[in-house]
């Protein structure tokens, strides 16, 4: 017995509150206790691991292959206003959803056309086109411009803004050579329905949401393709120019120079028909890396699973191509590479059309925005989960170490359990957690010292007063 007291000894898990001692109940709970932080330091780890992108080579070149096609698609088919391929299409596109919204709110059909239904149902104070309209005085404004410079014809929320301001007071609000100019009492005949603050507001919205739709295709007097609405990005053009405006702040060269630059493509074209052009390839792109990425997990899948353990559930967290990081690390790259080809095709058709300089207009008109727009997401996205990782990396090592020392512990209480009686452990533990021996014998030396005189505040009565002495050193 004394042979194992010295070479077989072990000690399981004690806690020391201020209320007295705790111990593990048995080596079994000690091993249930040990196992079930292993897999928690398991599922730690996994967490990590599943921050950082799986992609092999094939997965990278199937994404800039995709990104090449795309960029093809956007040099060759896309091109620019008025010399796309599928311009046509897509203007047709948007009249025929006029066309449908118009038979929504009552058009039969017959003429006046829809979009005119649509001015004569949704009017607004501050449609003025030019010639023949308050609008003459305006420096420059046209039916060429007017959809551009007027405020409320822009689709953003500072047009929603001056839609709605213009409605209330009559007003028209437009952006040219760098001011903001207002027209008063812009429409004698406009009245703005309602006949609370609330219902006015909320029919303000209508006529401003309704009217830019029948503006979407061009207005009703517009000859051949028409003036749409100028595109929501350059359209914030206007509204940093009214913002300083109205703070009495004096528009920056560089304000108005982005301002002439998003007038001189819109009218060349570019507006949001033309945008929602530029939209196909990229969308093409994201269809075909996120196809390419399940296709191939599901190949694998099949491949290496049998047919008993398949199921749909299973399937779909292989496959699932929209949350994990592998997928979106192939975006990127498909994203990268159309955005380069795209930008590459812009700078030489720049110089090509500037004669040996760089003409501005030409580059911006064959940007594709929505492609550049869509990588900068994904580039936001892979330094997003970068500063992850790198805070999880630290967390995830600490918890590497921690397992093996975890698993260590499990191995030696499995190795006592086999050695000692657990039934036995749990009744000895029990019987000492449950004994009074040790406090009799506390008490007693208390009352000894009681009798030695020793003073009152010298004496050990709790164990609290034990913690503070053996902290503080022998008292003197």
């Amino acid at each position: 017995m004394s042979q194992v007291q010295e070479t077989d000894r072990f000690i399981l898990e004690m806690n020391v509150d201020s209320d007295g001692f705790r111990f593990a109940s048995s080596i079994e709970t000690a091993l249930i206790a040990a196992e079930t932080e292993i897999q928690c330091l398991k599922e730690t780890i996994k967490s990590v691991e599943n921050l950082r992108p799986n992609c092999d080579k094939l997965d990278y070149a199937l994404a800039a292959s995709s990104g090449v096609l795309c960029g093809i698609i956007d040099i060759f088919i896309v091109e620019k206003p008025g010399e796309s391929a599928i311009g046509d299409v897509t203007d047709q596109w948007f009249e025929n959803r006029v066309t449908d919204f118009a038979k929504l709110c009552g058009w039969n059909g017959k003429p006046p056309s829809a979009i005119q239904f649509l001015e004569g149902e949704f009017k607004v104070p501050y449609d003025q086109r030019g010639a023949g309209d308050a609008g003459r005085i305006v420096f420059g404004m046209n039916p060429k411009n007017h959809h551009f410079k007027s405020l409320g014809h822009n689709p953003t929320l500072l047009g929603l803004f001056f839609s709605i301001l213009d409605q209330f007071t009559n007003q028209s609000h437009f952006v040219s050579d760098g001011e903001l100019i207002s027209l008063q009492n812009a429409d004698g005949n406009f009245i703005l329905c309602g006949k609370s603050i609330p219902t006015k507001l909320f029919c303000g919205f209508v006529n401003w949401f309704k009217h830019l739709i029948s503006d979407i295709s061009g207005s009703s007097g517009s000859k051949g393709r028409g003036m749409g609405l100028p595109s929501p990005f350059w359209a914030w053009s206007n509204d940093i120019i009214a913002i300083k405006r109205k703070l009495n702040i004096t528009a920056s060269e560089f304000d108005n120079t982005i301002n002439e630059l998003a007038l001189s493509i819109y009218e060349k074209g570019y507006d949001a028909r033309f945008q929602g052009t530029q939209i196909i390839p990229v969308f093409i792109n994201e269809i075909i890396v996120r196809l390419v990425y399940s296709i191939r997990r599901l190949v694998k899948y099949f491949v290496k699973t049998e047919k008993e353990e398949r199921s749909a559930s299973a399937i779909w967290k292989v496959c699932e191509p929209f949350s994990n990081p592998t997928v979106k690390r192939m975006l990127t790259v498909a994203h990268g590479t159309f955005c380069m080809m795209d930008l590459g095709d812009a700078t030489i058709r720049a110089f090509i059309t500037g004669g040996g300089t760089f003409n501005v207009t030409e580059f911006f008109l064959r940007l594709n925005i929505m492609g550049v727009g869509r990588f900068t997401i994904s580039l936001y996205g892979e330094a997003k989960r970068a500063v992850v990782i790198r805070k999880a990396e630290s967390e995830a090592q600490f918890s590497r170490s921690e397992k093996i020392i975890v698993e260590n512990y499990l191995i030696g209480l499995k190795l006592l359990s086999e050695l000692y009686d657990d039934k036995e452990l749990v009744d000895f533990l029990n019987d000492f957690k449950n004994s009074d021996m040790f406090l009799q014998a506390f008490r007693k030396s208390v009352q000894l010292a009681e009798l030695r005189m020793v003073p009152d505040d010298m004496i050990l009565r709790t164990k609290s007063d034990i913690d503070l002495y053996f902290r503080e050193g022998t008292r003197q």
